[in-house]
């Protein structure tokens, strides 16, 4: 296993439920800052435009609960989940949902309103909610899964970075070379040049900027995001945790700066700064808008936003990214564990082209 975030560390415990040996190598130590899957606060949402997601997020959701009964703590926080805007994706979604018998609701303007006065909703503004929607504590969920893989006997190790990997499954490092019967390669940003001498793999990696916003109003805040409809991007936020305890954290999905995971250089963009504080005091006049705290996290990402979750002889390819992979965690570690044990990939759309 090379990688130990969220999707690693994932197939890692679904891998030593199987009572299968297990090596897992991250390259830093953990809680490192340099991924995608730190933090206290990513998004839980059953809320896709296209059915297969949805599909997807309630299996998911299934495992989260396996995994919190394991690991004996909370690692979803539930708090509902609002989309909203003048275009048409409220109304799709919640189609889509009523479909696959999600709850869900549609709300008018004042309605929504009264439910969360901290958002300044337009006349001309759908809104959607559905209240399975919350918020993962990513940080807690990676310790949970290596520590629980850990107990079945994996051996975790971080400090380890991968130099290079090899169609026989062999694996090299700074210090050792490793054989394995199959090599899960889980590493984010890292996964294009790590496999670049075995495979052309169509992703870009994007340093994002967030921003934490402290609340100034008395509500219990849901999980949001706002859909302008007009082009530009969407904007979502969460509550922060404890990144941020009392504030809620805001983010402009799709906006960055193109870099690398070793070259990425953890500065805020200003575009992003602008755009999050437009809309936050356009549409969000419950928050002070002045960010508390700022920081980058990077998207790995496929020109269509589908997973690549696939194999070539020894190696299995977990890339659950573009910006939305953190709520299929345990799922997605259960479809690399299946793809290591020789089935075929669960869908064409998440296969290497």
């Amino acid at each position: 296993m090379v990688g130990g975030g969220l999707a690693g560390s994932a197939a890692a415990w679904a891998l030593s439920r199987r009572g299968k040996q297990v090596v897992l190598l991250e390259a830093f130590e953990p809680g490192h800052v340099n991924g995608s899957s730190h933090g206290s606060a990513r998004i839980f949402r059953r809320a896709y435009p296209d059915p297969l997601y949805v599909q997807l997020t309630g299996e998911a959701r299934a495992l989260w609960h396996e995994l919190e009964d394991e690991a004996g703590e909370e690692l979803i926080r539930v708090t509902g989940a609002i989309d909203f805007g003048p275009g048409p994706l409220p109304r799709i979604m919640y189609d889509l949902l009523t479909e696959q018998h999600v709850p869900v609701e549609l709300l008018r303007p004042a309605q929504a309103r009264e439910r969360w006065p901290g958002f300044a909703f337009g006349d001309d503004d759908h809104i959607m909610y559905h209240p399975e929607g919350g918020v993962i504590d990513a940080g807690r969920a990676v310790r949970a899964m290596q520590r629980l893989a850990a107990e079945r006997g994996a051996d975790i190790r971080h400090g380890t970075r991968v130099t290079a990997i090899a169609e026989d499954g062999t694996v090299r490092t700074q210090d050792e070379e490793l054989k394995a019967e199959t090599v899960i390669v889980a590493a984010g940003a890292w996964t294009g040049p790590l496999l670049r001498d075995q495979l052309t793999l169509p992703l870009t990696v994007t340093q994002v900027t967030v921003f934490h916003y402290r609340s100034a109003a008395a509500m219990d805040w849901p999980t949001f995001i706002y859909l302008p409809g007009d082009g530009t991007e969407p904007v979502y936020g969460l509550p922060s945790g404890s990144d941020a305890p009392g504030a809620i954290k805001v983010g402009v999905h799709g906006m960055g700066t193109v870099t690398t995971g070793d070259d990425r250089d953890f500065k805020p963009d200003p575009r992003v700064r602008s755009r999050a504080q437009q809309v936050v005091m356009m549409k969000i006049p419950g928050l002070v808008p002045e960010p508390v705290a700022v920081l980058t996290c990077l998207y790995t990402s496929t020109p269509s936003e589908d997973f690549i979750l696939d194999s070539r002889g020894a190696i299995v390819v977990a890339s659950a990214c573009s910006g939305h992979g953190a709520k299929f965690a345990p799922l997605t570690g259960e479809l690399a564990a299946r793809l290591a044990g020789g089935e075929p990939p669960r869908h064409e759309r998440f296969t290497i082209k």
